[in-house]
């Protein structure tokens, strides 16, 4: 079962290449679909994320108010780093446990883990292939405003929070260019998946 770890930093692209590799036959494991989960109301994450942050960092409905919880963590980077101290952990043998049972379900799989967070988080991990989407920085700034509706500030904010492009960049096998038109990027994916499928 090759496990290929997908990275980049927000807005790169990550998630299109991430569809593209999905309809192509891989099995993707969504680390923030990971992180949502072990945060969900009543788990022992989102206890600890409300005993560290407060009260106000939950919703009235009692899930987690991530926009609170970002206005606490994005601008601080010791806050951000108690945060991932709490999330990670989970986040790991929650991962794990899908790494696994995609194994067991079809040991010729192709998995590809979509974790934003590879390199403050598991880069050390066994990855046959590390990929990382790139975008320059001015580029996703520009998508977080324009197509996710943020302000400047915080957009640059969040791009400041995550480690640099160069540290993101060293750790990659191979280098998906996500600055260009869609196309390109599927066809970036396809020939990355006519490697992975031929290997």
């Amino acid at each position: 079962m090759p496990l290929i770890a997908l990275t980049g930093g927000i807005a790169s692209g990550k998630s299109t290449i991430a569809r593209r590799l999905a309809e192509r036959g891989a099995v993707v494991v969504d680390a923030d679909q990971i992180v949502r989960d072990v945060q969900a109301p009543g788990t022992p994450v989102l206890a600890a994320i409300a005993k560290h942050f407060g009260a106000d960092v939950i919703a009235t409905d009692g899930s987690l108010d991530r926009a609170a919880l970002g206005a606490k963590v994005f601008a601080d980077a010791e806050q951000l780093a108690q945060l991932n101290a709490i999330v990670h952990p989970a986040v790991r043998a929650e991962s794990q446990r899908r790494f696994d049972a995609a194994m067991s379900a079809d040991p010729t799989t192709v998995v590809v883990y979509d974790v934003p967070l590879l390199v403050e988080a598991r880069v050390d991990d066994p990855w046959d292939l590390i990929v990382v989407a790139h975008a320059p920085g001015d580029e996703r700034r520009r998508r977080l405003v324009e197509l996710r509706g943020m302000a400047e500030d915080a957009a640059q904010a969040r791009i400041d929070a995550q480690v640099s492009d160069e540290r993101r960049l060293a750790v990659a096998d191979v280098v998906i260019d996500t600055a260009g038109t869609l196309a390109q990027t599927l066809s970036q994916t396809d020939d990355l998946w006519e490697r992975i499928a031929t290997s």
